[in-house]
């Protein structure tokens, strides 16, 4: 009895992962065309000055 209830809660448990998943890889293909502003780059301009420790 108890052999098959945990068979059962790690059978549940492998379904859900592949729906995980699966739906992670659904949301990374579909999103782009569903939420552009999710997946777009940032687009403001970022200035630093660099220091050169050349010849030091």
């Amino acid at each position: 009895m108890l052999r098959r209830l945990i068979w059962a809660l790690v059978k549940a448990a492998l379904i859900l992962a592949v729906l995980a998943v699966l739906g992670v890889l659904a949301y990374a293909y579909v999103g782009p065309m569903l939420f552009p502003d999710d997946f777009a780059a940032p687009a403001t301009e970022v200035t630093k000055p660099v220091t050169l420790g050349i010849g030091q």
